[in-house]
């Protein structure tokens, strides 16, 4: 049955990308066609839409709307453009400079709020506008951002792992966020280096400070904007509002000093703002309600433990296992949110890496960034998507942009998966 459904789900979605669809509907008509399977046409349609509406009814989803309004407040209020100009003087002689920036946002703010499309929509709806204004390739800087987007996801504090936690009996909170910044740490630095030879290749203007102004001008424009940083990292990280609250309390100042300091947005000004945001943010709750509906269907027909029993009995060779096992999360993070997928996941792979002599945490640190890379990998990798869209470019004209940085992340998840000393040599101090 589970090879029955497995076929048919990849095939019929196949199809439908072929004809044309679009990958949420495809996603969910080759959904309801496997759920087919085994339950009738109206409990799987009636499934299929329970399943969308209740992936939604998430508290922590709130952010997305928020986070995507403050983003473009922030672009249509110029605070996009004095946070750039700060950043600058610090970065604007390296090659890359703003790409940099944007990948180094993305690690910071996708930490606080875990989720890799809020980072992607807050800080790529910034700096991607930024990056094409000052003669970067539309296509690199998107690839840029959709890249680095997952990166808090392994950055503490990361609600993946927590759940891993809870489901990995014996693997240590703390040590998994501990071995979290270094797979983090790895992962953005990786994309930096992309980045570095991509403008150097391409001779992208480097701007000397001159160019800027001078620097007291400089911080002086930009430190409103940047005390939003430091107001919602140090609330959060104080303990005085949650990363959701943030999202609220973003919208609010960046509102307040473009129409008050800054004086570049006006009342007239909202209403097509909050009309960006809205759509914005459809199609990133379809997307991500689609999702959950394949998820639930591959569940439910078994595929997960077809493919868990299919690797168990090809070998019992520990490097082969552990290849055989990150190519199947691969493919599993293409098609599941990290949530789900970790609390199905773990139980079937654990005792098989266990059972080779792998620690718990270590696997925790490799199977997660296996999850996050597939969420940025297509078909359906919902942050490709989304990050296209973010960056207005057709998803399927980003593959070749993506390649080099898919390269260098995939030789950070070798490394971290063959070499475990590199990222468990914290989390074994601290133990």
């Amino acid at each position: 049955m589970a090879l029955e459904a497995g076929l048919i789900l990849f095939i019929v979605f196949a199809i439908l990308l072929i004809l044309g669809m679009p990958i949420a509907i495809s996603v969910a008509v080759s959904s309801i066609v496997t759920l087919l399977l085994v339950v009738p046409f109206d409990i799987a349609v009636f499934t299929s839409a329970q399943k969308m509406v209740s992936s939604l009814n998430s508290f922590s989803l709130v952010a997305i709307p928020f986070f995507v309004l403050s983003g473009i407040i922030m672009n249509g209020g110029g605070i996009a453009e004095k946070l750039v100009n700060f950043a600058m003087l610090f970065v604007g002689r390296i090659p890359g400079g703003l790409a940099h920036t944007n990948i180094l946002g993305n690690a910071l703010f996708g930490s606080m709020s875990s989720s890799a499309i809020a980072a992607s929509t807050a800080i790529g709806g910034v700096l991607i506008p930024q990056q094409v204004k000052a003669g970067y390739d539309r296509k690199f800087a998107t690839a840029a951002n959709i890249a680095s987007a997952p990166t808090g996801m392994v950055i503490p504090p990361s609600t993946a792992f927590i759940m891993y936690s809870l489901v990995a009996s014996g693997a240590s909170i703390s040590s998994l966020f501990l071995g979290g910044y270094l797979v983090g740490a790895l992962w953005a630095l990786s994309i930096m280096i992309v980045a570095f030879f991509h403008a150097k290749r391409h001779n992208y203007k480097t701007i000397s400070r001159s160019e800027l102004g001078s620097v007291g001008t400089v911080l002086k424009e930009a430190i409103p904007s940047v005390m939003l940083i430091v107001i919602i990292i140090g609330g959060i990280l104080s303990g005085l509002f949650t990363a959701i609250e943030a999202s609220a309390i973003a919208v609010a100042y960046s509102l307040i000093i473009a129409m008050f300091f800054y004086k570049t947005v006006t009342v007239k000004d909202i209403p097509r703002m909050l009309r960006d945001a809205v759509l914005t943010t459809g199609t990133i709750a379809f997307l991500l309600a689609t999702s959950s509906m394949m998820s639930f269907a591959m569940a439910f027909t078994g595929i997960p433990q077809a493919i868990s029993g299919a690797i168990l009995g090809l070998t019992d060779n520990k490097l082969i296992i552990l290849l055989l096992v990150n190519i199947v999360l691969l493919i599993v993070g293409m098609f599941m949110d990290v949530g789900p997928a970790i609390m199905i996941f773990t139980p079937i792979f654990l005792p098989v890496v266990t059972s080779v002599g792998v620690d718990p945490v270590h696997f925790g640190l490799f199977a997660i960034m296996n999850l996050c890379v597939g969420s940025i990998t297509p078909p359906v990798g919902s942050g490709l998507y989304v990050g296209a869209s973010v960056g207005g470019v057709k998803a399927e004209k980003m593959l070749k942009p993506l390649v080099p940085f898919y390269i260098a992340i995939l030789a950070v998840l070798f490394l971290i998966t063959y070499f475990p000393q590199v990222v468990m040599w914290l989390p074994n101090l601290a133990s």
